[in-house]
Order: C-alpha cells, then structure tokens, then sequence
C-alpha cells in the first residue's frame, strides 16, 4: 500500500506536463552584444530621449500585466471616496434654526420670552410716577427697584452655568421663568414697598439665568448674530407696547399693579413651552457631537487642574474679553435703562410736557430699537461688529445731544427714537463678537458675567440719575447718558482683535 503511493508521487513527477511555463532563457550579459541585440536592447537609446513608456509592440494584455501593476495615484484617487472638506465637517458641528429641528421651537420659545422681557422693562419707566405717588416716595427711594434687580443678576452670575449642568437645559429655563412670576405674583398683590423691591430681585435671578443660556445657545448657530438680533428686536417690540398698554390702563383707572397680569400669564405660558422645547436638548445628535468635543476638551482641562465649575468661574473672570464685555455691557445697558426709565420724567418736569401724552415717547424710543435689531443688525454683521458698532455709537451720541440742547418735546421724542434706533444692534452685535472672543468651555459663565453687569448697569447709571435728579433736576439725564456712551466706546476698543478659535 505504502508503495502505490509513493508510485502515485512518481507517476505525477513523471508527467511531461510542466506546472509551470517555461521561462524565457535567461541570456548573459556579456552575450549581449552588437551583433546579436536582444527584445531589451537599449543601445538604440539616444542620449536626451525621454523614456516615455513600453514599446508599441510590447504586450498589453490585461490578463498577463494589467492586473498585477499598481493603481495610478490619479486611479487610486479614484478609487476612494472623497474626502471632505474642512469647512464641511466645521459645518456639520454647528447647529442652525432647523438643525436639529425642534431647534425651530426652542427659538420660538426664546422670543416669546425675550418678548416678555421687553414688556417688562419698559414699563417700569412708564409706571414710575404712579409707584411714586402709591407709596408716597422719592427718586431715590423708587430707584431702588433698579437696585434689586442688579442684585439679582449678580447673584445668579456664579451659580448659572452649575444650576444648567445639575439640572439641564430644559429644567434650567423652566426656573428662569417660574422666579419672574414670583416677582409679578408678589407685584400684582399690591405689597408694602420693600416687597415690590424684593421682587424686583427675583425678576433680576430669573432674567439672568435666561439669557445667560439663551445668548450662548443663539450665538453659536449658524447666522446666529441675525438671529440674536431678531430675538432682541422682539424684545424691543415688547418695549414698544409695554407703555403704550400701561398709560392706556392707568389713564382709564386701572391700577398699576394690576398691569403685571399680562406679562405675568405670559410668563406662566413660557413655563410649559419652554420646558416642552428644550426637553432632550442634551441628547440630540448634533449635541452629542459637540459633547463629546466638550468632554475631550474637560478631559485636558483636567490634566490642567481646570474641570471644577467654580474654576471654570474663575477662569471666565480672568479672561480680558470677558472683564472689557462686562464693563462694555454695563455702560450700554445702564444707557438704555436711564433714558428709558427717566426720559418721561424729565420731558414732564424740565420741558413741561402733559403725561398722558409724553409717556409714549419711551415706545418711540424702544421703537427705534425694534427697528435698529431687525434691520440693522443685518446689515452690521455684513459690514463687520466691530466697526458697525462703533459707528453706531457715534450716532447715538449726536442724537442725544440734541435731545438735550433742542427745546421741543416733539424734537425730543423724534430724537430719541433715533437714539434707539442706532442702539439697537449694538447689543446683539457685541454678543456675537464676546462669544467668538470667548473660549467654548467658558462660554456660558463668561457670558453670565457680562449679563449680570449689564443689569448692574441698569441698576447703577439709572439709580445714580435719581439721586442726581433730586438734587439736580432730571436734566442730569443726557449727560451721565454721554458719559456712559464714552466710556463703553473705551471698553470697545480695547477688545482683542477676532481671530479664529483653535477650539
């Protein structure tokens, strides 16, 4: 048996069969001569000849040579898919009012609430002369209302971004809007004085911890600059009705605390919307993506000693930008809150003016305003923030010189108009430019600083025109107005140049 088999090894090595082709003979080089050239001579070469290829009679079967040379780099470019581009995958980070889509109704959400801030705002300066005459006060005693409600964004600047992280987004809103309707529940009651400043407080809380969120959600969308102004512009349509409603009420015997039902019911609205919007804003797909850039990100502020939420604080009030915004925003919005809260006072006790009629001029003002953020804010971010708000500064200081050396109520209120209207972009704009200044990590601690001084500045300058206004008279309005004006073009320009985050 044994040796069948090995006959069968040898019967196989006996065929005549070879398994391989032969291969040509291999012919010595030096049998390689003049008189006997080869297929492969290369003697016929001259010298300068580009050797561009095989010869025409050179074999070109696919089945011979085509499959075993390599791909062509062009062929091997072919081969693959493409690979995007680096705007592209950029661009795949950053969400948009439709990516992810219920980012349509969490916008949707954010305007009806920048709207009710906007009512609220305005009608504080509408409603002072009747708070005066309720409680029996001063200037200097109502503008402590001002006061509190600095009080409140400050207090809320080191905890917003720690209360969001425990709780999450959705819930976090739902706070911000339950604190403003403790505010006007307690208003609408008709309290001693010293609870109305109290719950001017917790307006103050739930107003910072909102915007905080929202303006670092708005401004990193796409076009988020145009859509930060189109929220804000809301706010100024909010601030445009605000006294017109308010006059009309109390004019026709309606008392003034009972104004704060209308936005109160709103603010009981956003509740709910609010908190149905923005239900699962951790986990969409988009999100997840920058979480996990985030978490990347926490992992090497770790290695540096940086991941607390009190650090993190720190680290924000360090930052130039955010130091040079803060004082930038408590000017601008110290501004806005004195001419809105003061200008009727002053054209009813230094122009003389009737003040059923003068308590509209501040809706031209938050007219202007309204105007400036839905129109001018696009053509601003065109142009480029930080000229355009410069520009626009400038424009609103000439304007409210007027107001102060021309004595016509009627110029006055034109004029003034024309002071919100240069100043409306300004806010939205220089959001956009601190965010891209800003690191992400801190971006919402950073931005709840700049807020909360921005209230501040709402508090001070116009807390300070009452106390001057006692003494002085409301004249003293236009210029702590100009001098705000020049101190927030300083801040301005002392800003770092906008560069592109390495982030």
């Amino acid at each position: 048996m044994a040796a069948k088999a090995f006959g069968a090894f040898i019967s196989h090595e006996s065929d005549p069969t070879p398994l391989v082709p032969a291969l040509a003979p291999i012919v010595p080089r030096d049998h390689i001569t003049a008189t006997a050239p080869t297929k492969y001579e290369l003697d016929g070469l001259k010298w300068g000849q580009r050797l561009k290829g095989p010869p025409p009679d050179f074999p070109r079967d696919p089945s011979s040579i085509g499959q075993s040379l390599p791909q062509t780099p062009g062929e091997l470019e072919r081969s693959q898919p493409p690979t995007p581009k680096r705007d592209q995958a950029v661009d795949a980070l950053i969400q948009s009012a439709w990516n992810p889509p219920r980012n349509r109704w969490r916008l949707a959400s954010a305007s009806l609430a920048f709207f009710l801030l906007g009512i609220n705002d305005a009608a504080t300066g509408a409603l002072i002369p009747y708070l005066e005459d309720e409680y029996k006060i001063g200037y200097a005693i109502v503008s402590l209302i001002f006061v509190t409600n600095a009080v409140g964004f400050i207090s809320m600047a080191p905890v917003s971004q720690m209360i969001e992280a425990s709780l999450g987004r959705a819930r976090s809103m739902m706070i911000s809007m339950a604190l403003i309707s403790i505010g006007y529940i307690a208003i609408i009651c008709t309290p001693p004085f010293p609870v109305v400043v109290l719950s001017f407080y917790f307006m103050g809380c739930g107003m910072a911890l909102f915007l905080a969120m929202t303006n670092a959600f708005i401004v990193n969308l796409q076009n988020g600059t145009v859509i930060l102004g189109f929220c804000h512009g809301l706010y100024g349509v909010g601030g445009i009705v605000s006294p017109l409603m308010a006059t009309a009420m109390v004019s026709n015997g309606v008392h003034w605390a009972y104004f704060y039902l209308i936005p109160l019911s709103m603010s009981l609205l956003s509740i709910a919307f609010i908190g149905w919007s923005y239900k699962g804003f951790e986990n969409d797909s988009a999100v997840r993506l920058l979480t996990s850039l985030e978490l990347t990100a926490s992992r090497q502020a770790s290695a540096l000693g940086e991941q607390t939420k009190l650090q993190l604080l720190k680290r924000a009030v360090k930052q130039r930008t955010t130091l040079l915004g803060a004082t930038f925003i408590f000017f601008y919005q110290g501004s806005e809150v004195a001419i809105s809260g003061w200008v009727i006072s002053y054209l009813i006790h230094y122009r003389k003016g009737n003040p059923s009629q003068v308590g509209n001029v501040t809706s031209g003002f938050w007219a202007g305003i309204t105007v400036g953020r839905f129109v001018l804010t696009h053509f601003a971010h065109k142009m480029g923030e930080k000229l355009s708000v410069m520009l626009l500064i400038i424009g609103a200081a000439i304007f409210q010189l007027l107001v102060w050396l021309v004595p016509n109520i009627i110029g006055n209120a034109v004029a003034e108009s024309i002071v919100g209207l240069f100043l409306g972009p300004v806010y939205p704009c220089a959001t956009a430019v601190f965010s891209r200044l800003l690191p992400q990590s801190i971006q919402i601690s950073s931005l709840s600083v700049i807020t909360s001084m921005g209230s501040s500045g709402g508090a001070v300058v116009p807390f300070i025109t009452g106390l001057l206004a006692q003494k002085l008279g409301t004249v003293v309005l236009h210029p702590i107005v100009l001098i705000s004006f020049a101190a927030l073009t300083v801040a301005w320009l002392l800003l770092p140049r906008i560069s592109k985050r390495t982030e």
